[in-house]
């Protein structure tokens, strides 16, 4: 199984992260990073989010995590680690997740940006690729946690 380590920067909700959580548990993820104003599994005083708990459902402890003060940083450390670099996010440079197929033997770094914002044109010029799903009824997005979901099964398969 290729290596995959999932990015979310400033992500505004506990509930989506803690359901990504449990998301990538499922999926095989061995790390996610926590960029920005992304809440963590641990409050201020270190102490166990009750509402992150809620909905992770413990995938906080068998997910290994890590809190990043910027998405700059965290792209530097995967490149020099050799991670092929994902977003996901609607661009005129985009392209079908369905229609990607990221090498075989490289691990990949998928990233995720806020629910509103998405990822800045800046972080994604350091992209490998930039995917979308593509949206067939009236709504031009899908919550973050349902993309990650899609994102995380149709790249690890």
């Amino acid at each position: 199984m290729r290596g995959c380590v999932l990015v979310l920067h400033n992500i505004r909700s506990v509930y989506n992260v803690g359901s990504i959580f449990r998301t990538a548990d499922a999926a095989g993820v061995e790390k996610i990073l926590l960029c920005g104003y992304t809440p963590t599994p641990l409050d201020r005083f270190g102490r166990l989010r009750s509402d992150f708990n809620k909905v992770s459902l413990g995938a906080e402890k068998s997910v290994e995590w890590e809190q990043c003060k910027t998405l700059a940083t965290a792209i530097k450390k995967l490149k020099q680690e050799n991670f092929l670099i994902l977003a996901i996010e609607q661009s005129k440079n985009s392209t079908s997740l369905f229609d990607y197929h990221p090498p075989k033997n490289q691990p990949i770094a998928i990233i995720l940006g806020n629910e509103v914002r998405g990822i800045s044109p800046a972080s994604l010029k350091h992209a490998d690729a930039i995917l979308e799903i593509p949206m067939r009824g009236s709504k031009e997005s899908l919550n973050v946690s349902v993309t990650a979901g899609i994102a995380l099964f149709t790249l690890l398969r």
